[in-house]
């Protein structure tokens, strides 16, 4: 078991107008479980593949634990893999792909099948040892796949999206053995991800990347709570964040000539305000601080999502967002009074996108 240190670590591919990964500094602890995450073409996969030894570093060093991997090649680097595509032998039996990597290393094969029933045990593997890839699901190849890692015992487990040819109900089970297992090897985990859920309900922390830069590494909750700019804030969560811009007046942010929160440092004469679903509430007409035209509705069961538009000053409107009873909600082009809990509305600078603080209205 290691840590993980990534050091200004930057690849441009041959040709490419901007890196895919830009001096990107990451520290992992040793036993940690880290996901990264972001939309297509942001650099989570590039990332892993270099700590993979699959991609050159164009600078920046890698270090696992006190070593300097930056050079060195994938099969030197005590690290294991697990892919998308499970990537299983399809001639080998189940026993077999989990022990072929013991079986390259010199392992005799006393060891290799002791090791082998050992992980088989742990993944409910047992029953299905000895048939072939073909003949498992989905779910047991996925666990198969996980098994060829954990009889390696390697340093770092490196998982690209292996959840994602999963149906939903195997998604659910499956996340929740991944994280049960790698708490109980204590292995150091970098998984990569563009499922939500998987990255707010497996990681330790987060890493949140766009365009090749990291834009924040917190615990879940702190990310969902406190992102530190207008892109984590939209991109954390689902339904996402409403994001719209508002004027402000003496300091202060305005919707629809209320004050939404107490002074705020802003350049410009404009700031974006942010609001999740839950803290969009319908109200009664004096308690509402706006209105909501309603252009969609996702019934849940007991929650539903109603999807509609404001108006934040002048003729300008937004999109905007409220979690609501499943069971008692507006319909399509109704217009409703809601009410925005400012107490938890996130600020950021119009400009820069950068989070805001201030003071909340009374």
């Amino acid at each position: 078991m290691s840590s993980v240190l990534f050091d200004a670590v930057t690849c441009v591919y041959p040709g490419a107008e901007r890196p895919s990964v830009d001096d990107l500094t990451l520290s992992i602890d040793d036993g940690e479980f880290l996901v990264l995450v972001g939309p297509s073409g942001c650099g989570k996969s590039t990332t892993l593949r270099m700590l993979a030894g699959l991609e050159q570093v164009t600078s920046g060093t890698i270090r696992i634990g006190d070593r300097d991997v930056t050079d060195v090649e994938p099969k030197d680097r005590d690290i294991a893999m697990v892919f998308q595509n499970y990537a299983l032998y399809p001639h080998m039996s189940v026993a077999e792909n989990m022990g072929f990597a013991l079986k390259l290393a010199g392992v005799n094969r006393a060891d290799r099948e002791q090791k082998v029933r050992e992980t088989a045990r742990l993944l409910d593997l047992e029953a299905v040892l000895d048939r072939k890839p073909k003949a498992l699901s989905g779910g047991q190849r996925q666990r198969v796949a996980m098994g060829r890692a954990i009889v390696r015992e390697p340093k770092v487990f490196l998982m690209d999206e292996p959840l994602s040819n999963l149906d939903a109900r195997l998604r659910v089970q499956t996340r929740g053995e991944i994280a049960r297992l790698t708490r109980e090897l204590g292995i150091t985990t970098v998984y990569v991800t563009h499922d939500q859920t998987e990255a707010m309900t497996m990681g330790h922390r987060v890493a949140v990347l766009k365009d090749g830069v990291l834009q924040q590494l917190s615990a879940p909750t702190t990310l969902y709570d406190r992102p530190n700019n207008a892109f984590v804030a939209g991109f954390i969560g689902s339904p996402s964040m409403s994001l719209f811009t508002v004027p402000v007046a003496d300091g202060r942010p305005m919707l629809n000539g209320r004050a939404l929160s107490g002074p705020v440092e802003a350049a410009g004469g404009l700031v974006q305000a942010g609001i999740r679903p839950e803290d969009v509430h319908l109200a009664a007409p004096d308690e509402a601080n706006t209105e909501l035209t309603v252009d969609a509705v996702e019934v849940l069961g007991a929650e539903a999502f109603v999807y509609g538009r404001t108006h934040v000053h002048g003729a300008d409107s937004a999109r905007l967002t409220a979690r609501v009873s499943g069971r008692r909600h507006p319909g399509i082009g109704e217009t409703v009074p809601v009410r925005l809990n400012t107490e938890q509305l996130h600020l950021f600078d119009a400009a820069t996108g950068r989070r805001l603080e201030a003071t909340v209205s009374a």
